[in-house]
């Protein structure tokens, strides 16, 4: 895909127009969600709930991981706001996940060291044991829990304080948000809390089979990548997560051209390459017991 850069309204290409709609849908789904509650069925109720949880793995890892990347806006009071939407779409911030990144992307899923801990903060080997990764289901079950605001704020503050306070307020706002619900209906606050959670569970399932198998050890093959082509239609390219590790700031438009370019050595060094796509990186392990 060609690279059209846009002279007035994107700081870097006219295709993120798509990410941008893609995450307002989002956002409207989320406020759709709040004021038709009552008048669903249980069935439907459960329904919603599950893509709501879904939408949240799926919104992580395209529209605000390439947000977090390559910010689409040149104008940084729309990137603040475009950032608030999807913190209070998905419930958490979007701030402290862009830092919470960075650090993994500084560590890229690395083992334990002779410390006993992991640069990177969400490493799959970071809670595994014997030098091993940790069992999937309890990764993405426990990931939710173990973020560590105060360490994430004072790695923020480092770069720049306005921004801290600014990840502060979001935080607020999201804190806020869902004490509202449980005090506004208690039945749609504990729908919330369970799908946000199960959401967000999808999220870091997602993230441990991006790199489950993978060599933290050589950098062209840090990721594992999946080339399902609806997957990354549908995923803004999110599949070429080996290429990503190994040029994280290469806009998601660009990502099927840096793998020809880099395909024989990939090939060379044994980047894993799986058929499913990460959010059903599970399957897998399924098939192997089949």
């Amino acid at each position: 895909m060609r690279v059209k850069k846009s002279p007035y309204l994107f700081a870097y290409s006219a295709w993120d127009i798509i990410p941008v709609l893609a995450g307002c849908l989002h956002f409207l789904f989320f406020a759709w969600m709040i004021s038709s509650f009552h008048s669903l069925a249980l069935w439907q109720k459960c329904v919603v709930g599950l893509i709501y949880a879904f939408s949240i793995s799926w919104n992580v890892n395209s529209v605000s991981h390439n947000f977090i990347h390559n910010a689409y806006f040149k104008s940084a009071l729309l990137n603040r706001l475009f950032s608030l939407m999807e913190s209070v779409t998905m419930g958490f911030s979007q701030t402290m996940y862009d830092y919470v990144h960075r650090q993994h992307h500084i560590g890229n899923n690395d083992r334990k060291g002779a410390d006993g801990e992991t640069i990177d903060w969400i490493s799959i080997y970071r809670h595994g044991e014997h030098g091993q990764a940790e069992h999937p289901l309890k990764y993405s079950l426990l990931s939710y829990f173990r973020d560590d605001p105060k360490r994430i704020y004072g790695l923020i503050k480092k770069h720049s304080q306005a921004l801290a306070y600014f990840a502060v307020f979001e935080v607020v706002v999201v804190t806020l948000m869902i004490v509202g619900f449980l005090l506004w209906d208690w039945q749609f606050g504990l729908f919330f809390v369970f799908f946000y959670y199960l959401g967000h569970s999808l999220t870091a399932m997602n993230g441990y089979y991006e790199h489950a198998g993978a060599n933290p050890d050589l950098p062209i093959a840090w990721g594992v990548s999946c080339y399902n082509k609806l997957y990354n239609w549908l995923w803004l390219n999110n599949g070429y997560h080996a290429e990503h590790h190994y040029r994280p700031k290469h806009h998601w438009t660009q990502m099927h051209t840096l793998h020809t370019e880099i395909a024989e050595k990939q090939k060379q060094a044994g980047v894993k390459v799986i058929p499913w796509p990460h959010p059903i990186g599970f399957m897998m392990e399924w098939m192997k017991e089949q």
